[in-house]
């Protein structure tokens, strides 16, 4: 026998963003060629202008640069010696042949001063070549989902074969921000280097983004100019723990266009939210060491969903009565699902939080427990 719980929304505390209908919030009149509001949690998107429109996307191609560097630095942050051909116009984070850095030093060059030198020493670091690392790129790119997109160099120099699209590069941004030392470096306002070589030497690099200092919800992203492309820019930001984030392509008034669609995009959802206690479920154990065995809802205690109406959202428990031992931490002993008008919309597992060793038991009561509990 399983235990069922139905509560009304009210009482399980849900979190998901669900639009508000009686909220008229006017679309943004955006500068840019090209632009997307996407939400990644549940890949809606909110707002667009020519998504899939294939562009030059400048220096915004470094969010991939970075999150191969800082990939590779994970396992091995090895240090790289700068060389002649390395060397990049443009915007640089000023290494001089000879200097020697480490992969994630690299990195932060790239995401703050947006260096072309640092993308081209990560590049030959990873990749032997300029050439071998946009391989790596676009194998990468196909991986997350970018169908409209190929990179034919590190850094974003103006090319025609060298394109996206803000749809693709809001996918990009999603999965950038999923990695922990990406999402860590591209919220930093400033960055200090230390080189190792010259020894002595340490650098502050300041971050171009201008919407870490001037919308507070900003979380991170990345500047981008060529004079053939105009100015792209690539922004997430958060707020009451809905993630959303802005691309624009060719948008002479980015700053602006990136306030306004966040701007438009928070307010037209309502958000609600769930949270359970370690100690919330508890079920009785036979046959074990320990008489019960604590369980929580898996994953993250928040999610997100859409959904239209959410005075009609359920949500049912599912937990058994009894388990016998052995449980093992991790194991389901349960499972939580959400309903808008009948059809399930989330389901999470509860499982144990502990182990339960095994001890001897009748094997008959065993047997009559299995067969009264269907």
């Amino acid at each position: 026998m399983k235990k069922y719980f139905a509560f009304l929304l009210c009482f399980c505390f849900l979190m998901f963003p669900v639009p508000i209908s009686a909220v008229h919030i006017s679309a943004p009149q955006v500068s840019a060629q090209a632009c997307v509001l996407y939400c990644p949690l549940n890949s809606q998107v909110i707002y667009e202008k020519n998504m899939n429109s294939q562009m030059g996307v400048a220096s915004t191609t470094k969010i991939m640069t970075t999150l191969l560097t800082l990939e590779e630095a994970a396992h091995n942050d090895r240090i790289v010696e700068f060389t002649s051909v390395m060397s990049a116009e443009g915007s640089s984070m000023y290494l001089k042949v000879g200097d020697k850095v480490r992969l994630s030093d690299l990195a932060a060059g790239m995401m703050t001063v947006s260096g072309n030198d640092a993308a081209n020493a990560a590049a030959v670091a990873i990749g032997g070549s300029k050439e071998g690392f946009a391989d790596l790129m676009n194998k990468r790119a196909a991986e997350i989902g970018m169908k409209n997109t190929h990179f034919v160099n590190p850094s974003g120099l103006s090319d025609d074969n060298h394109y996206s699209t803000a749809y693709d590069m809001a996918l990009l941004m999603s999965e950038a921000m999923r990695n922990e030392a990406f999402a860590n470096l591209t919220s930093q306002k400033s960055v200090t280097v230390d080189f190792v070589y010259p020894s002595e030497q340490q650098v502050t690099y300041y971050n171009h983004n201008k919407l870490l200092g001037s919308y507070d919800y900003c979380t991170g992203g990345k500047t981008g100019y060529t004079k053939a492309t105009g100015r792209c820019l690539v922004t997430s930001a958060e707020q009451e723990g809905l993630e959303l984030i802005v691309v624009t392509l060719n948008a002479p008034s980015d700053w602006q266009d990136h306030k306004s669609l966040y701007e438009y995009g928070f307010p037209l959802y309502k958000t609600i939210g769930w949270e359970y206690h370690e100690n919330e479920f508890e079920v009785s154990v036979a046959g074990g060491d320990k008489d019960s065995v604590k369980a929580v809802v898996e994953g993250d205690s928040v999610s997100v969903l859409t959904t239209e109406n959410a005075e009609n959202s359920r949500c049912n428990i599912y937990l058994q009565d009894m388990i016998f031992a052995p449980v093992k931490a991790g194991e389901s002993l349960g499972k939580i699902i959400w309903t808008v008008d009948g059809k399930t919309v989330l389901t999470k597992d509860i499982v144990s939080t502990e182990n339960v060793e095994e001890i001897m038991i009748n094997p008959i009561l065993r047997l009559l427990y299995k067969i009264f509990r269907r």
